[in-house]
């Protein structure tokens, strides 16, 4: 009978000891908001990979990825305390810091702007920004495209009397018609879409990237609060590994068909031979170089994007970039 009970009460404190293990397993799991800059595509496959491969998880981490747009401002999110990281361009974080911002880089996504401008090679050759010359080009008012487009005429010593320059719109149809002769673009989401559309009248299209003349604006980085990465530098650790590993492998070509499995799940509109040129595109904009870590942050082309914006008056002045630039586990150029 004492052997029975001894048996009972041993049962019952292995079945509580279970339970225990469970909720504090459970209760591990640190929460995270994580705002995108753009929404569920080809632009943003890594975190989509690293959210379907369960990544996150396994670094003990509940990841809420909240899908960006026009009218989304990760930066503004977290001084608010709405997101605990984010996706910016390098325009957006240093107007931000220049305001004093405490948002700070902790990796930089894209080796390579992926704004570049499309043309049709039978009507012009642009081997040098001087080939601008005398063109009518498309630039977003106001936008990063028109900022990097003037640095590149200025660069070639033209003037406004030597280009036209074109308000565009999300209206392509000026480009269409052969108004226009260069037309800016999202070289891994609008291009392959343009591309296959004109293909199939017969028309052929090439790309303008200004990074091959020496222009490098910085895209997209991954974000968070200054005292996000001082107070929880662990909890920094664990998201960023996981991300970056999530676009190591989104990014490995042998991933392939899974990984246009994700695409088509939440971009069920774009056909899959479009998304399997745009993550080819993605992949040598994000890794250029297959030596080069992904998420590596790229000192002198920050250094050059804030002199572009200083220079175009767009900042009022220049900051200390290594207060901002603060790389986690990844290298910098």
């Amino acid at each position: 009978m004492k052997n029975t009970a001894q048996r009972c009460i041993q049962a019952v404190l292995l079945l509580l000891m279970t339970t225990l293990l469970v909720t504090n397993t459970a209760s591990a799991s640190d929460t995270v908001r994580y705002r995108l800059k753009w929404l569920r595509n080809a632009s943003v496959v890594g975190d989509l990979y690293a959210e379907a491969g369960h990544l996150f998880e396994k670094a003990g981490l509940d990841v809420e990825i909240k899908p960006g747009g026009p009218e989304r401002d990760a930066i503004r999110e977290l001084e608010l305390g709405h997101a605990d990281f984010g996706v910016a361009s390098a325009d957006q974080v240093l107007r931000a810091r220049v305001k004093g911002s405490p948002v700070v880089v902790i990796a930089q996504l894209f080796q390579v702007n992926p704004l570049q401008w499309m043309y049709r090679p039978e009507n012009m050759k642009i081997n040098s920004p001087a080939d601008l010359k005398g063109k009518d080009i498309g630039v977003t008012f106001g936008g990063n495209d028109e900022t990097i487009m003037r640095t590149l005429l200025a660069e070639a010593g033209l003037g406004e009397s030597d280009i036209k320059l074109f308000s565009v719109r999300y209206d392509y149809t000026p480009f269409y018609r052969r108004k226009i002769q260069l037309w800016p673009v999202y070289r891994n989401a609008q291009g392959p879409i343009i591309t296959a559309q004109l293909n199939k009248v017969g028309e052929q299209i090439t790309f303008f990237n200004p990074a091959d003349f020496g222009v490098k604006f910085v895209a997209n980085s991954v974000v968070t609060h200054s005292r996000t990465l001082t107070e929880k530098p662990d909890l920094v650790r664990r998201f960023l590994e996981a991300l970056l590993s999530g676009w190591q492998q989104a990014l490995d070509p042998k991933n392939e068909n899974e990984v246009l499995a994700i695409l088509q799940k939440y971009d069920p509109d774009t056909p899959p031979p479009i998304q399997k040129e745009q993550l080819k595109i993605t992949r040598e904009l994000v890794q250029p170089q297959p030596s080069q870590a992904i998420g590596t942050i790229d000192k002198d082309a920050w250094a050059q994007t804030q002199q572009i914006m200083f220079k175009q008056k767009l900042l009022p002045q220049q900051i200390d970039l290594k207060e901002i630039l603060k790389p986690v586990g990844t290298t910098t150029n």
